[in-house]
């Protein structure tokens, strides 16, 4: 077999990881370089393999390829151009390596180098308020600026503002899936995924035709953090996948960041707990680099701070009634009634100041007609 069908053999062997894959390699005393070692492995019997420590299936897999599986893989890759990364290759991400369960094959479409730059993940709720999507965008936006990639999953939500916000200040950003590269999910991120291609790329463990199964995305969570620097949760609940991804980039030996919020949101409780847990507290950009400490990165633009100085600026120019009204929904999200309750103001007076204020963009409007300061 040439490189390329070892590559697309190893990436159906369900269960082998790249540590398996190189102790595996080792036992048998194979003397091949790279990839090529592979071949010892294959048409091995089953009993062999497993005492090697391989799985059933990567051993019965391993002991009897389907050619004609191969060879349609080779062809999808011709077509969509996807490029192969096993763990067997210098080429292979080295912070990854260094993770336990890391995968012994990776499809990426886009730039496959983007994988070795120095990255931050930043991971979220999948429903956040507007203030939580707003921070995620501009996190993302000011690390991509000072030279960090932003690492996420594609999911709606802080992941997507989070790749949002990297493509929007022209920085790579890598969206790790929970499914083989060619059946993209969600099906909404088709258009936010060619992006993503275009200033970063695509990966995936999962060969093609792999579907979204529930069971793939904290497989899918373990290689987010396992090729970042740190994790940031901006916003979630008690019990997230967030959090999941947060663990693992613990057990990973790596930096977990969060950012605080309301006692009275119930999306800030896993970022509470995560603080409590030992997570460093996050203001700013600074508080990030403070932990990382990578020299080469540009930290003269950090703060995400420029969207508040306009919404600043912008409340200066309001007159005494629309103040009052701001200060009224404070910093939790409020229905018309309840600040109508709270100002005394006329409910059609309420009304017309959060338009006003909205177009000023010192709120933002959310589902169930409640409103958000910014």
């Amino acid at each position: 077999m040439d490189a390329v069908a070892l590559q697309l053999v190893l990436g159906r062997s369900h269960g082998l990881s790249a540590q398996l894959l190189r102790s595996a390699i080792e036992q048998v005393g194979a003397h091949a370089p790279g990839i090529a070692a592979l071949e010892a492995l294959i048409g091995e019997r089953p009993a062999a393999l497993r005492a090697l420590g391989l799985s059933s299936a990567a051993s019965a897999w391993l002991h009897a390829p389907d050619q004609s599986l191969i060879d349609a893989d080779r062809e999808w890759l011709v077509r969509e151009h996807i490029g192969l990364i096993d763990a067997l290759s210098t080429a292979y991400p080295p912070l990854l390596a260094q993770a336990s369960a890391a995968p012994a094959l990776l499809y990426v479409r886009g730039e496959v180098a983007s994988l070795c730059l120095p990255q931050l993940a930043i991971v979220g709720s999948r429903n956040p308020t507007v203030p939580g999507r707003r921070t995620a965008a501009e996190f993302a936006a000011c690390l991509s600026r000072a030279g960090l990639a932003i690492t996420s999953g594609l999911a709606i939500g802080i992941d997507a503002a989070s790749h949002e916000g990297a493509l929007g200040a022209g920085g790579r950003t890598i969206a790790v899936l929970g499914s083989g590269l060619d059946q993209v999910y969600p099906r909404e991120h088709a258009a936010l995924a060619e992006r993503i291609v275009s200033q970063g790329a695509l990966v995936s463990e999962f060969p093609r035709a792999s579907a979204p199964l529930r069971a793939n995305f904290p497989r899918r969570n373990r290689i987010i953090s396992g090729l970042s620097l740190g994790t940031l949760v901006v916003e979630a609940a008690r019990y997230s996948g967030s959090l999941v991804t947060a663990r693992l980039a613990l057990e990973q030996g790596r930096e977990v960041f969060a950012i605080p919020g309301s006692i009275h949101n119930p999306l800030t409780r896993g970022c509470h707990a995560l603080i409590q847990a030992g997570a460093k507290l996050v203001e700013s950009t600074q508080d990030i680099f403070d932990e990382i400490a990578i020299s080469f990165v540009k930290q003269d633009d950090m703060s995400p701070t420029g969207s508040g100085d306009r919404v600043t600026a912008a409340a200066a120019t309001l007159d005494k009634g629309h103040k009052i009204l701001l200060d009224a929904l404070g910093f939790e999200s409020a229905s018309v009634d309840t600040l109508v309750e709270r100002t005394g103001l006329p409910s059609h007076s309420v009304t017309s100041m959060l338009l006003i204020l909205e177009l000023e963009g010192a709120v933002g409007s959310q589902a169930g007609g409640r409103y958000v300061r910014l």
